[in-house]
């Protein structure tokens, strides 16, 4: 919108916006089945890995380990996104010891689908928080730069604020001197 001399035009951004570039990055999630025999629960699913999608992959998902009592199933085609409000959990994710891709996944009919992925330990808190069905996996190596060119570009760290106290008689019980 035009506002008067001076103002400059001004346009909504989104993720759908083609002025708009979010970066990205082309995966295949491995998801894993286990069959055991229990009076509770017959099998469990969850996701196994991230790998990054070549163009050896085909579009469908298919299985590629089947032995008696364990399946997993590649599916290519999944999109790491990267967005500059969750830069701060990428900071968080990148510098922790095992840093990870968080992929959120829906039970369909008996099999397991992986929805969604992110590597900001943020968002897969709040995927957490919200009973949704979220593993993490280990990031592949060849990501870290990536992210980590994304976090120096976008990440400032909120300034430490100097915290203040009523009285001097505060600061000798709050164990400062």
């Amino acid at each position: 919108m035009n506002v008067g001399r001076g103002w400059r035009t001004i346009r909504p951004m989104s993720d759908t916006a083609p002025t708009t570039q979010v970066p990205r990055y082309l995966v295949a999630v491995i998801m894993e089945r286990v069959t055991f025999t229990n009076r509770w629960a017959t099998e469990r699913w969850e996701a196994k890995g991230v790998v990054p999608d070549g163009a050896a992959f085909d579009k469908g998902e298919r299985v590629i380990v089947q032995e008696e009592r364990l399946t997993q199933v590649l599916f290519p085609g999944m999109t790491i996104r990267l967005r500059r409000d969750e830069a701060e959990g990428y900071y968080y994710n990148i510098t922790s010891p095992q840093p990870k891709v968080f992929v959120m996944w829906r039970d369909d009919d008996g099999s397991a689908r992986p929805v969604q992925l992110t590597v900001s330990y943020h968002e897969g808190a709040r995927w957490m928080d919200s009973e949704a069905h979220v593993d993490g996996v280990p990031l592949p190596p060849e990501l870290l730069p990536w992210i980590g060119a994304f976090v120096a570009e976008h990440y400032r760290p909120e300034p430490r604020k100097k915290v203040k106290y009523a009285s001097n008689k505060d600061r000798g019980r709050m164990g400062h001197t």
